[in-house]
């Protein structure tokens, strides 16, 4: 695990951890809360949401939200990075067709 778990979500598999000061997301299996892997992220990684294929995550720290295609136990995620507004955290939610993130200090909402 990163260091200063943030927030979680769950894939229908796996928990997903984002882990603020690290900058990194971490893959724990739900069944025995076994470690499938820790990836990079963004900078002050927070609030996740899950889509049914992807994990996303709003990395404050550099004003961007990061989509994991969520794979194989133990191949580790695809990933892309998306630029949103200004201090995204722990509003992403999805729709069943797009991602929403708040944006806290340009008090916009972004939709991917």
């Amino acid at each position: 695990m990163g260091s200063k778990p943030e927030a979680m979500a769950f894939d229908g598999a796996n928990i997903w951890v984002s882990n603020n000061q690290s900058g990194t997301m971490t893959q724990l299996r739900a069944r025995d809360g076994a470690t499938l892997g820790t990836f990079a992220v963004g900078i002050l990684p927070n609030g996740i949401a899950f889509d049914g294929v992807n994990i996303w995550v709003a990395n404050s720290g550099n004003n961007t939200v990061t989509k994991l295609r969520v794979s194989e136990e133990g191949m580790g995620p695809r990933s892309r990075t998306f630029p949103v507004g200004t201090f995204p955290v722990n509003g992403v939610a999805f729709d069943g067709a797009n991602v929403w993130v708040t944006n806290g200090v340009s008090n916009t909402i972004s939709k991917l």
